[in-house]
């Protein structure tokens, strides 16, 4: 018998959990857990948030309360937490740019692997570097190589600004490809996204999400993944590694709390989430985002965070 995605997930979730994610008896939230978004209402990590705080809601004693505490590329919530008292009622959605790229380009008022506890983490973005459909200059990587070999910063690419996860992925792109690409800042993905269909850069970072309905009309063509798997939603666009370039970055979303939060309290938290990610609701908007299933425990996400910041100091460093 085949079992299909949302049953074998069902199956797998109904195993016991082992390993440093496993609650002990003993802690249990006495007031409203509070879940800070550093970003506005009504983008990814906000929808994220909201869509696991509603499907796990039932599983908690207390209710599970969104705060968007936008600013800084996420990095006015990440010092939030980072100063809140380490007792399981305070939690950031974490993963992106606060925590894997902000913290190579300037100094934070935190440090992204030890002023945290990780939780769990929910999901693995894709990010695809994308082109201009309808009048641009590339359909293919291997073309927006040749061109920025052939003349530095001939090829333009846009960013959600300066430090976010999209602006470093060009920059390891090009300590990957030995070429150099001229950077245009904007203020978030949205306006980067326009400069796109506007032809004022060449190429921009999207993830699956955004380019669901322009990749579809052909106004968007993404060209490479800069995931290590190609990803089901986009079948037919390569990995970065699969054109012979060694590069992994994805945006990653879960839960984070203050450093110093014992292992029962972490447990606890890391169950009842986990539990939340196989309910239908969960279920559906994975479904719908075409996305892989993220899951990791809370020590996986922190190491994948961890290499990820890593991989663009280190790129930076030979720019």
């Amino acid at each position: 018998m085949t079992l299909s995605r949302r049953g074998l997930l069902a199956a797998t979730l109904a195993l016991p959990f082992v390993g440093t994610a496993r609650a002990q008896p003993g802690w249990q939230p006495s007031r409203p857990i509070q879940l800070i978004v550093g970003f506005a209402p009504g983008g990814g990590s906000d929808i994220i948030a909201r869509t696991i705080a509603e499907a796990a809601a039932p599983l908690f004693p207390q209710p599970l309360v969104v705060v968007n505490r936008p600013g800084a590329g996420g990095a006015i919530a990440a010092e939030f937490v980072s100063r809140a008292a380490p007792d399981g009622h305070t939690l950031l959605i974490a993963g992106g740019s606060e925590s894997t790229s902000l913290p190579a380009h300037r100094d934070l008022p935190y440090d992204p692997k030890r002023s945290f506890t990780a939780v769990i983490r929910l999901t693995r973005n894709a990010h695809f570097i994308c082109a201009r459909g309808k009048g641009g200059r590339f359909t293919s990587m291997q073309q927006v190589i040749e061109a920025a070999k052939a003349r530095p910063e001939a090829v333009t690419h846009g960013s959600s600004g300066v430090g976010t996860l999209s602006h470093s992925i060009f920059i390891m792109l090009g300590r990957a490809t030995g070429t150099e690409l001229l950077h245009v800042p904007y203020t978030g993905g949205g306006p980067q996204q326009q400069a796109l269909l506007a032809g004022q850069v060449d190429l921009v970072v999207q993830a699956s999400d955004e380019l669901r309905g322009l990749a579809a009309s052909g106004d968007i063509v993404p060209l490479a993944c800069a995931s290590a798997q190609r990803m089901p939603a986009y079948p037919q666009v390569p990995t970065l590694r699969e054109l012979g370039i060694d590069l992994v970055a994805d945006n990653m979303k879960g839960w984070v709390g203050p450093a110093g939060m014992p292992p029962a309290m972490v447990g606890y938290l890391h169950d009842r989430f986990r539990r939340g990610m196989a309910t239908p609701g969960w279920q559906r908007f994975m479904e719908q985002t075409g996305e892989a299933d993220g899951y990791a425990d809370g020590s996986g996400f922190q190491r994948d965070m961890d290499t990820l910041l890593d991989n663009i100091r280190a790129a930076m460093r030979r720019a």
